[in-house]
């Protein structure tokens, strides 16, 4: 065991952690120049596309250090991005210390710092690699000071690379096997695996991702899941050189995936335990906090006869990405559909993309919400999910929402368009500092105001460079409606949504003229109109297409005319009566990512 490292790589969105990788299993001759590619852990082509990645990887990698010893290097690329934070701390637990990648040219961002103190919450050794220092924009100085000032970690020895030209590879190798501390177990106690990851193979079913922290575990073994109660034989133990490689056994200190032939897929939970049937661990390991989901958006299938394979479909992806949950809901407009919870709406909109593109589903995505506490006046307390479960206005007390305090790391220039923007959102300043030309700043703000337009926005205004990180922060009373929308007269609960009371005009003008643009014109007028209650707030009409029916009067008396144009107007208003407006599956996603034309 003392010649095993585990490790994560750990960094900011964009900040070259998936080059890294590539780089180190270059080096370590994992793959040959045929079999290469950028990105060789993103296995998803929506990973590859985007230039993110989704889903935490590992591989195994053997170095031949400098003292001679080979050494076993267990390592996991993270994903950078917020939304993706639970996968970021399941790969943490299963390692003794990270990686940490700044980009040389951007400095700390709002990730970094999340995910260092993530790091340092499991008590890891973190060595600090500064990248892209062939750039010409490059300052390595002032990014160290950057971290020591706003994390602490000294940097005094940082390791200098380029991962794209490969310069300063074999130092960080150096650094592994030289600074982080091997794993702590042992062979000869009883089994005691973490399971770190499961996901559904068509071929080989459901198959786990462990690290083995005691014992050893072969093939034809009988384990049991602890929390889950059900037992297995194993069939296969292997790892990733980065393709699966069968192995004999995975002993303690290991990382490697098991084939038991787990057929529900829930049996498989992230965070539970495996052992030995015939000689059971004392207790089970701590296993993971629960993932608490923030965002909400019901799915339905266009055609109804597709429900059973979205709920299929569901089940899988669900097993594939523990952050995601979901129930069954009915929806007056759109039949049997999910109710989904995400940790956020690039979360949404992966999610929703890889069940259209590797499922080949037509979906109807309504709006994205958040969780409310809804305080009743007989002292009760329920949890709002959907807007269309809001209880009656007269039983209510008070609402809650919930609040997040989230850090915005941007240059001094565009401070003050990113402090009007927090304002506008109902935001409350907590902190200003500033590091060298950049200002870390730091707000609590409504969940509600950042699920809509917030992200993009902060991207626009800042012209890219703002950096944004957040985690909850409670909930706090608001004065809340609910704002409904009605197309020809008819409510359209898929775009109900829960507003404050002071923000419900803009938004119901913004939502109406959004609408417009994207509803079809049919032969009738449609009004589209924001209410609450029974009070309209905002109002837009598509026009009807016209027929020139005048076009063959030449001459004549006006009162011909008159005649034509007063029947197609009975016309047009008895159609309007019994006519159906039909909404494309799309506009609903696409009515909420509203442009900021009015300011």
């Amino acid at each position: 065991m003392n010649l095993i490292r585990n490790f994560a790589i750990i960094a900011h969105i964009d900040h070259g952690k998936s080059t890294l990788a590539d780089r180190l299993m270059q080096f370590c001759g994992a793959v040959n120049a045929r079999e290469f590619h950028d990105q060789m852990l993103d296995s998803m082509d929506i990973e590859r596309e985007r230039g993110i990645t989704i889903k935490a990887q590992t591989v195994r990698l053997d170095y031949k250090a400098k003292n001679g010893n080979i050494y076993q290097i267990n390592l996991m690329d993270t994903p950078g991005h917020v939304d993706f934070s639970y996968e970021v701390s399941r790969s943490l637990a299963a390692c003794e210390g990270s990686i940490l990648v700044v980009d040389a040219t951007q400095g700390v961002e709002a990730q970094t710092l999340a995910n260092v103190y993530q790091a340092l919450d499991h008590n890891h050794e973190i060595i600090v690699v500064l990248n892209k220092i062939d750039l010409p924009a490059a300052d390595a100085a002032t990014v160290s000071r950057q971290i020591e000032e706003v994390i602490g970690l000294d940097c005094s020895d940082a390791i200098q690379i380029s991962a794209k030209q490969g310069t300063g590879i074999e130092d960080v190798l150096e650094a592994l096997v030289t600074k982080l501390s091997p794993p702590i177990g042992s062979e000869k106690g009883p089994l005691k695996a973490l399971l770190v990851d499961s996901w559904y193979d068509p071929y080989m079913g459901v198959v786990t991702l462990v690290r083995i922290k005691d014992g050893i575990l072969k093939p034809s073994m009988r384990i049991k899941l602890m929390a889950a109660g059900m037992t297995y034989t194993v069939e296969k133990v292997g790892i990733f050189r980065p393709k699966p490689t069968e192995v004999s056994e995975l002993k303690a200190g290991e990382i490697g995936y098991i084939i038991a032939g787990v057929k529900s897929v829930g049996d498989a939970r992230v965070g539970d335990t495996v052992t030995q049937e015939n000689n059971p661990a004392s207790e089970a390991l701590p296993g993971f906090k629960p993932c608490v989901p923030v965002v909400f958006c019901s799915i339905f299938p266009v055609q109804t006869v597709d429900y059973e394979r979205l709920k299929d479909c569901l089940t899988k992806l669900q097993l594939n990405d523990a952050s995601f949950s979901y129930e069954p809901e009915t929806s007056q407009a759109m039949g049997f559909g999910f109710r989904c919870g995400f940790l956020g709406l690039l979360h949404l909109e992966v999610i929703e993309e890889r069940l259209e593109r590797e499922y080949n589903l037509d979906l109807v995505t309504t709006a994205p919400s958040v969780a409310y506490k809804v305080h009743l006046t007989n002292g009760a307390m329920v949890d709002m999910h959907n807007p269309a479960d809001m209880p009656d206005q007269s039983t209510i007390s008070f609402i809650e929402e919930p609040w997040i305090a989230a850090q915005i790391i941007v240059p001094d220039e565009y401070l003050g368009n990113i402090l009007a923007l927090c304002e506008e959102k109902r935001g409350i300043q907590q902190e200003l500092t500033y590091v060298g030309s950049r200002v870390l700043v730091g707000y609590h703000l409504p969940l509600n105001e950042v699920v809509y337009d917030f992200y993009d926005r902060l991207k626009s205004i800042s012209k890219g460079y703002a950096s944004f990180d957040y985690h909850l922060h409670g909930c706090r009373q608001s004065d809340l409606v609910k704002m409904m929308i009605l197309v020809n007269g008819e409510q359209v609960d898929a775009l109900s949504m829960i507003v404050h009371r002071g923000n419900a005009e803009y938004r119901g003008r913004q939502l109406c003229e959004r609408l417009k643009e994207l509803i079809p014109r049919h032969m009738f007028k449609i009004p589209i109109q924001a209410a609450i209650g029974g009070k309209v707030i905002a109002r837009e009409t598509i026009s009807a297409f016209r027929k020139d029916v005048t076009a063959k009067c030449y001459g004549g008396d006006i009162s011909r005319k008159r005649k034509l144009l007063e029947k197609q107007r009975e016309g047009k208003k008895k159609m309007r009566e019994i006519g159906n407006v039909k909404i494309p599956h799309g506009t609903f996603l696409a009515a909420l990512k509203i442009e900021d034309r009015s300011r």
